[in-house]
């Protein structure tokens, strides 16, 4: 019994001990003038690692991250990371991963480019999400379908395809008429021109016919009166 007791005070004041060395950390860590500049002998940061990019450079994001090297791993400053973080914009969020003693790992998630849109002399990427993307010159991502007139409605055109399997890998091009509906060119020079209203509806129709024999020769589906298919 007094074996037990003796093991219940030790874990007690070891319990104690790890509390106050923790609120320490703290206490010591705590500047209320902080510094950018200013470094931590408590978990200094010695390593920052990046992770799950494929199209943001690590080497260009470790660069401006640069700064949290010697700062305090309990203390980092999130909304300082996401600052410098958000300025590329393929990044659509990230995660952090503390790594005692020394390291913080940050998973990005980057976002999907499906096609490339035309604005007069100007290109842009477009996301899956309907993101608008800077352009800029990606050695692993090419052969992507383009975008004329606007990417008004992109968004939707391109969740529908997914949602009906659309062969979305067969597109060669989209293009945007202002009474607001698409026409869809495929790479084996078909094109499917949809109606403004309702086009789920036409693209499932399409789905159905395009590998009958019956519908080889024609290179035109035409949707765009209610109810009909004009085929040329």
């Amino acid at each position: 019994r007094n074996n037990l007791r003796c093991k219940l005070k030790q874990m007690k004041r070891s319990k104690k001990t790890f509390i106050l060395v923790i609120i320490f950390f703290f206490i010591s860590s705590f500047n209320p003038n902080f510094r950018e500049d200013t470094k931590s002998f408590i978990f200094p940061i010695k390593k920052v690692l990046i992770e799950n990019n494929k199209i943001v450079n690590s080497k260009d994001l470790q660069n401006e991250l640069s700064s949290l090297v010697g700062k305090n791993l309990l203390l980092i400053d999130h909304e300082l990371i996401k600052s410098k973080i958000v300025k590329y914009d393929f990044v659509k969020s990230f995660r952090l991963k503390k790594i005692y003693p020394k390291t913080l790992k940050i998973t990005i998630f980057e976002k999907n480019p499906v096609a490339l849109y035309i604005d007069g002399k100007n290109k842009f990427y477009l996301s899956d999400s309907g993101d608008v993307i800077k352009y800029k010159e990606l050695k692993d991502i090419n052969d992507l379908p383009k975008v004329f007139g606007s990417n008004n409605g992109f968004e939707q055109l391109y969740r529908s395809l997914k949602e009906l399997n659309f062969p979305i890998n067969q597109i060669k091009l989209y293009h945007y008429f202002e009474i607001d509906r698409w026409d869809i060119i495929l790479k084996n020079d078909k094109t499917i021109k949809l109606s403004n209203n309702n086009y789920a509806l036409n693209l499932q129709n399409f789905m159905k016919i395009k590998n009958k024999k019956n519908f080889e020769k024609y290179k035109i589906f035409d949707y765009r009166i209610k109810n009909q298919l004009i085929l040329n």
